[in-house]
């Protein structure tokens, strides 16, 4: 059982926070040494006493936080905490203890007054963290729960401390060679003219474009180049030629490719946008079935308790019509029948006490095994839409940064091309001026 506390103050704000409708449900267990029936008067009571002093952190507050699967009944935190509030010193201090359920967890809450009635001073709360985790190590070994790491070792809390997969460096396509030669061979079959193949290539993936070294090449959406004679059997590049024409009216690799990843590009922000609009419906839903469900659960709640309380208060007058009265009870008085139904009936409350404990706590466990159910389709959800959109993003990002080197490519070619043209070296020559005279 995870305990984190800390000394504070805001007796309004804290009594808001315990008792906000964002949890499924709330429950103000006990309140003791106060002489209010609600938490927030219970807390405003230690601030009117803080006031006889110099304390600003008037309370201690603390969570106890289960393992998320384990079955803890309120005996378990109700020892858990009396536990801390020994170890801390607060154990004659007035005191309050709610319970909260969300996300099908369980946990609780615990607020002591520190201030002493009899001094009239703060409790002294020294190494509180350290004496908190030595009573969470003892509780995790008591019930056999998986010590979490940080317990047994503090540097293990840093989550950096955890390893990393490796990226991956390039995305390849995900097909076999034979799958690529076979939609390339398939889409020369059915062409007869450049339009025809190039439609032929679009429908399967590819695109038409000219190469330095292989004049005729097919590039796929990843950039990556095949070679159109090497993919069709039996075809030269002049029986290419022949059916396309000239490759120098075909765009080169780079447009092409640029062209390709920021048509990749655009399609990968509208799956992200379809991606996001079926989110949102499918999380609305996940939300509407977890309002009814909370719904439902606190009514069978409500329900439960006010059956325990008619069954208490039957309980409790059929014992109380044992004791006898006039004559017939002042004679069991005399003789001690009294005394030995008062005690009968003190161990029967004590039974009964108990068993409605345990019947609460076997309400609470249901409940919150249909709430984790509910949180791990809610998790399940999120997960798969964030590895959805981390691929989307990454694609976006790697088509974004193919167009950028194709286009850099292609104006650096171009520059070149223009350096070198012979009309660029004769206007220099032209615009040297005069030749020196010797």
């Amino acid at each position: 059982m995870i305990l984190k506390g800390n000394a504070r103050g805001g007796a309004k704000d804290l009594a808001l926070h315990l008792e906000k409708e964002e949890n499924d449900h709330v429950e103000v267990y006990e309140l003791r040494g106060f002489a209010s029936d609600n938490l927030m008067g219970a807390l405003n009571e230690i601030y009117a006493l803080s006031r006889g002093t110099k304390c600003r952190q008037f309370m201690y507050s603390l969570s106890l936080n289960p393992p998320e699967t384990e079955r803890v009944s309120t005996a378990d935190f109700v020892d858990a905490i009396e536990r801390c509030e020994k170890k801390l010193g607060l154990d004659s201090q007035a005191r309050a203890i709610v319970f909260h359920e969300k996300e099908g967890r369980r946990h609780a809450h615990a607020v002591w007054s520190r201030i002493d009635i009899s001094e009239m001073k703060a409790v002294q709360l020294s190494y509180d963290r350290k004496k908190l985790k030595a009573v969470s190590c003892e509780l995790f070994l008591e019930h056999g729960w998986q010590m979490p790491p940080g317990l047994v070792k503090d540097s293990e809390r840093d989550p950096l401390n955890f390893n990393l997969e490796e990226w991956q460096q390039a995305k390849r396509t995900g097909q076999s060679a034979k799958d690529i030669k076979a939609a390339i061979q398939n889409a020369w079959a059915i062409s007869d003219n450049r339009a025809s193949f190039t439609h032929a290539l679009e429908e399967r993936g590819f695109k038409l474009a000219r190469g330095d070294k292989a004049p005729f090449l097919a590039v796929d959406h990843h950039g990556e180049v095949y070679s159109i004679p090497r993919m069709v059997p039996n075809v030269k590049t002049r029986d290419v030629r022949e059916r396309l024409g000239d490759e120098n009216a075909l765009p080169s690799v780079g447009e092409v490719t640029a062209q390709y990843a920021g048509e990749m590009a655009a399609a990968m922000q509208r799956h992200k946008a379809e991606l996001q609009r079926a989110g949102h419906v499918e999380l609305a839903e996940l939300k509407e079935d977890k309002e009814r469900l909370v719904m439902r659960q606190r009514t069978e709640r409500e329900a439960f308790l006010k059956a325990q309380r008619e069954r208490q208060e039957q309980e409790a007058v059929e014992r109380q019509a044992r004791f006898k009265k006039g004559l017939g009870g002042l004679w069991d008085r005399l003789r001690g029948e009294h005394k030995r139904i008062r005690e009968h009936n003190e161990r029967e409350a004590e039974v009964a006490a108990l068993r409605d404990s345990d019947e609460k706590d076997n309400l609470i466990f249901a409940q919150l095994a249909q709430r984790r159910m509910l949180k791990q389709r809610v998790l399940a959800f999120k997960d798969h839409y964030t590895e959805q959109r981390r691929e989307l993003d990454t694609d976006r990002a790697r088509f974004e940064t193919m167009r950028r080197t194709a286009l850099e490519h292609k104006r650096d070619e171009f520059r070149k091309a223009r350096a070198n043209s012979p009309q660029r070296k004769t206007r220099r020559s032209c615009n040297r001026g005069p030749e020196p005279e010797l």
